[in-house]
């Protein structure tokens, strides 16, 4: 059943929007300067390619808008340009004074001019103005005063129609092209002739400016002077709608996709009517214009209108869903609240109370009485309340009545347990109303509650429900004589997040909780608080709303801390979110008390720092029909100055890779999204392949610069995205940055050829160095063995020398044994010599001859012992082993020496004194004197020489 009745309520706010048609307030627009758009003051056309860059035609030549900024191209003799035609080749045909051509890029992307006038017969080459071109089937028509010249596609001259006196006018009506010939009339072309139109009486003294079809053969038809006539069954009648203000001085006039027709005048701004003649909205320097005469205007592909001025270009945003409705609309303030009541809307903003009738017949007018600032506008019982920070008020009509001066009213609500009585909340509490008699009448104000009051709402038990700014939640609940109220605080230990910019709405019948973190409901059996599921998809856990209306379709229209939509109820009960649109507004949007007002379904006003603004919400599907694509406008070399190489007027304009020396391989690309009037909105993105790894991160700056790129090629990309969401066909540009001459091909054979050489020299180099170094090595390994072997030969004297110190050791230990036998032996022979002269003095002193018989024994033994004493033969033994057989070597070299003489020369070779051999050789110290003497003749020395040196060295 509710479904129904939405449906009803559906068809019922179409049929009626459809009967009205009414638009609040004026579109969103933008002006464009002279200074702006560095040209002329006239602009005759407009022309728009399939990328979305707009041309104008200009005084000082052809105007190029991308969304960005505006580039302007001349003609060849640099005269102005009247009219500019694109086909589907996107060719930008272009006429001005004795010229007519058109503009094509070149393989750069450079806009080129083409002129025509040397397709056309000598004789007809002397031209003055070409004031229009049209496109109309396979042909292009360039129009003169007193000729028109029909080109074929391929740009042929097909004919030429001649005017029987001169052409006033130029139209084009369901593709068919129709010119006003002075004193004749209008005539259509056909069949390569013109045919005449209606009654050739009809406008023969009238100087048409616009032709709208409005039937398959009713014209509506614009003069300068006399009004606008209807042309119906050849016959031309005055038009004059109900309703319609007259319109004087008509330049311009054009049907727009939508079926308005736009009018534009010399010094009245611009109508928008319908072709029943309703008027949508009027424009002009009191109400948004810039400028009031028109010369041209353009609608593009996203449904916007340009306007040539006499001095600048507006555009006027007719394609939004939305409408300015403030001081250009005689609204002056910021907007709080509206209402509608009556027929009548009613505008609450900071300066007071404006009114206006719903059919537009009149601006908004303002209330007396109403001054000062305006919270809420409420209908109760069909008595129209303001809540005023002066007090409350009651308005009917155009009237105001004011119903208490208790400062600070915030708003009004009926009680739901006692309606006629009206709750308000108040900067200190509450305060009642209550309706008597047909009256609103001010009781008291509440006990109990001294909290402001702002954002009230009702449960189903009639309880209170306010929320505070910075405070919570707090239940409020009526005593029964309506006198006080009670209240419960609600904190986040009842199930908040947090205490802070909470607000309570009415949804869907049932009270929700806005919070920092998400939507709440109040569960009334726990008397807690818990996050709302429902809408959680829609809004998720972090989304801050600050206003909240639901229109009677089920709509729900929100005002979120970043984001602004609506959410369209869907047949199933479920919302299609929809907030991209609303982008646009956000800027604009009161950022005091944010609030959004009814007006019908699908219809709400957002309050505004300027007045309000109208949306509505079926305009929104148009929107997104045409995103357009992201263009590479520009490439330059950058450097000391920089260096235009590339530009591109449309996507589908292809290049051949751009080659750049190494050196220069600085460039800066200059992009932009042709959507106008978003030049600070739309976002990029950059990658530039082979030297990044991808996309980087969206940025509102249009353009990239790189320097020092290493050779190679290279792709950059890009990427644009508008205020609304849309994502533009990304464009790319191909490039190569060459090698340095030292990293060139030829380098690189230089190099190889070099290298062989160096290589050759190289290895001559190192087999010489090793040659070297062999020798070196061989040197040192000689000289290192040389050492070695003289280390070996001193280790080796060494050995000999330790040997022959060994050797001398044991010789001087055997000499010292053969010292200390032969010692013995002195002693022995002394001693036993001693011991022989003393018995032999015993036996003379004796008398006792067997005594002396037997010393003489005793002598005799001695004697016999010391004659048969073999220690000599011993001796000789050892000594010869200690002295390198001395004994044999000094016999064999002097056989004639005697035994005596052989043991003094041992004697002497132990190097023993003359006494010490007297004692061992048993002579006197005189014999061996003798005996010396003898041995030196013996072996012939001379006498300068020792004998014992002599011996000891042999």
């Amino acid at each position: 059943m509710r479904n129904l009745i939405a449906c009803f309520l559906t068809l019922l706010t179409f049929a009626s929007s459809k009967g009205q048609e009414v638009e609040f307030g004026l579109p969103f627009s933008k002006y464009y300067s002279s200074q702006d758009y560095n040209g002329g003051i006239q602009n005759y056309g407009f022309a728009q390619n399939e990328s979305g860059l707009i041309y104008v035609a200009n005084n000082f030549g052809m105007l190029e808008y991308d969304g960005t900024k505006w580039n302007r191209y001349s003609l060849p003799n640099s005269t102005k340009i009247r009219d500019i035609v694109i086909d589907e080749e996107n060719r930008i045909f272009a006429s001005g004074q004795g010229e007519f051509g058109f503009f094509a890029p070149n393989r750069n992307g450079y806009l080129t001019f083409t002129s025509l006038l040397d397709k056309l017969p000598e004789n007809e080459r002397n031209l003055e103005e070409v004031w229009k071109i049209f496109r109309l089937h396979n042909s292009i028509i360039f129009c003169t005063f007193n000729r028109l010249f029909v080109f074929s596609k391929n740009l042929e001259l097909e004919y030429v129609i001649q005017s029987n006196s001169y052409f006033e006018g130029f139209f084009s009506s369901n593709n068919q092209m129709i010119v006003q010939e002075k004193g004749l009339g209008l005539k259509k072309l056909q069949n390569q002739s013109l045919e005449l139109l209606g009654n050739p009486k009809s406008f023969s003294n009238s100087y048409i400016t616009g032709l709208v079809s409005t039937g398959t053969e009713d014209k509506l038809i614009f003069t300068r002077d006399q009004g606008i006539f209807i042309l119906k069954d050849a016959e031309a009648k005055v038009w004059s709608p109900k309703g319609l203000p007259s319109i004087k001085n008509i330049s311009h006039v054009l049907r727009l996709k939508d079926g308005k027709i736009a009018i534009g005048t010399q010094n009245d701004g611009v109508y928008v009517i319908n072709e029943n003649g309703q008027l949508y909205f009027h424009m002009d320097k009191s109400r948004g214009l810039q400028n009031n005469s028109v010369l041209s205007q353009f609608e593009d592909i996203n449904g916007n209108l340009w306007i040539g001025h006499n001095n600048g270009v507006s555009l006027l945003e007719l394609s939004l869903p939305f409408r300015q409705v403030d001081r250009f609309s005689n609204l002056s303030g910021t907007g709080y609240d509206a209402k509608v009541k009556d027929n009548f809307v009613y505008f609450g903003t900071n300066n007071g109370v404006s009114y206006q009738p719903l059919d537009k017949s009149q601006t908004p007018s303002f209330i007396d009485g109403t001054d000062g600032q305006v919270y809420q506008i409420n209908s109760i019982q069909n008595h129209l309340l303001v809540a005023h920070n002066d007090g409350a008020f009651e308005i009917a009509g155009n009237k105001s009545v004011q119903l208490t001066d208790y400062q600070g009213v915030w708003n009004f609500q009926p009680l739901k347990k006692s309606p006629n009585h009206i709750i308000s909340g108040t900067y200190t509490g509450l305060i009642l109303f209550e309706i008597k008699n047909g009256k609103v009448e001010f009781l008291r104000k509440l006990e109990g509650f001294d909290e402001s009051s702002r954002i009230i709402q009702q449960d189903d038990e009639g309880h209170i429900w306010m929320t505070h700014g910075y405070k919570g939640v707090y239940k409020l609940k009526l005593s029964d004589d309506l006198t006080s109220v009670s209240s419960t605080f609600y904190g986040v230990e009842q199930g908040l997040p947090t205490n802070l910019l909470i607000s309570v709405w009415n949804i869907n019948d049932r009270l929700l909780f806005t919070t920092e973190y998400g939507i709440y409901t109040y569960n009334s059996s726990k008397d807690r608080f818990e996050r709302d599921e429902f809408f959680r998809p829609y809004f998720g856990d972090e989304f801050l709303i600050t206003s909240l209306l639901e229109d009677p379709l089920g709509n729900i229209f929100y005002i979120g801390e970043q984001e602004v939509g609506v959410l369209e109820k869907q047949i199933n009960g479920t919302y299609l979110k929809n907030h991209q649109i609303f982008n646009k507004v956000i800027p604009y949007l009161n950022d005091d008390l944010q609030n959004i007002s009814l007006i019908r379904g699908n219809e709400a006003l957002f309050a505004a720092n300027d007045g309000f603004i109208w949306f509505k919400l079926e305009r929104n599907i148009q929107l997104f029909s045409s995103a357009f694509p992201t263009l590479i406008r520009s490439v330059f070399q950058t450097g000391s100055s920089d260096s235009l190489i590339f530009t591109r007027n449309h996507l589908q304009v292809s290049h051949s890779p751009i080659k750049l020396p190494y050196e220069n391989a600085d460039l800066r690309f200059e992009v932009t999204h042709p959507t106008p009037n978003q030049e600070s909105d739309v976002m990029f993105q950059f990658w530039l392949q082979g030297f990044e790894e991808g996309f980087g991160e969206w940025t509102t700056k249009r353009d990239k610069a790189y320097t020092n790129l290493r050779e190679g090629k290279y792709t950059f990309h890009v990427k644009s995205r508008d205020l609304f969401g849309n994502e533009g066909k990304q464009d790319s540009f191909d490039f190569e940055v060459l090698p340095p001459w030292y990293r060139s091909i030829a380098a690189y054979f230089i190099y190889f050829v070099l290298s062989v050489i160096a290589l050759f020299y190289t290895y001559k180099s190192v087999e010489k160095r090793y040659q070297k170094k062999t020798k070196r090595i061989t040197a040192e390994q000689r000289r290192k063995l040389e050492e070695k072997e003289s280390d070996l030969q001193q280790s080796q004297k060494e050995i000999e020398r330790l040997q022959t110190e060994k050797l001398e050791s044991e010789i001087k230990s055997k000499n010292k044994e053969l010292a200390s036998a032969t010692m013995h032996l002195i002693n022995k022979n002394g001693f036993i010599d001693h011991t022989k002269t003393h018995l032999t003095s015993i036996i003379k002193k004796s008398k006792n001859q067997e005594v002396k018989s037997e010393l003489n024994k005793v002598i005799q033994s001695i004697e016999k012992n010391i004659k048969g004493d073999k220690e000599w033969e011993q001796f000789e033994i050892h000594f010869d082993q200690v002295h390198g057989d001395f004994m044999s070597r000094f016999k064999k070299a002097y056989p004639d020496l005697s035994p005596q003489e052989i043991k003094l020369s041992a004697y002497l070779r132990m190097n023993l004194s003359s006494k010490e051999i007297a004692y061992l050789m048993n002579i006197s110290t005189r014999g061996i004197e003798i005996a010396r003497y003898r041995l030196r003749k013996k072996i012939q020395l001379e006498r300068q020489d020792n004998l014992q040196e002599f011996i000891l060295k042999f």
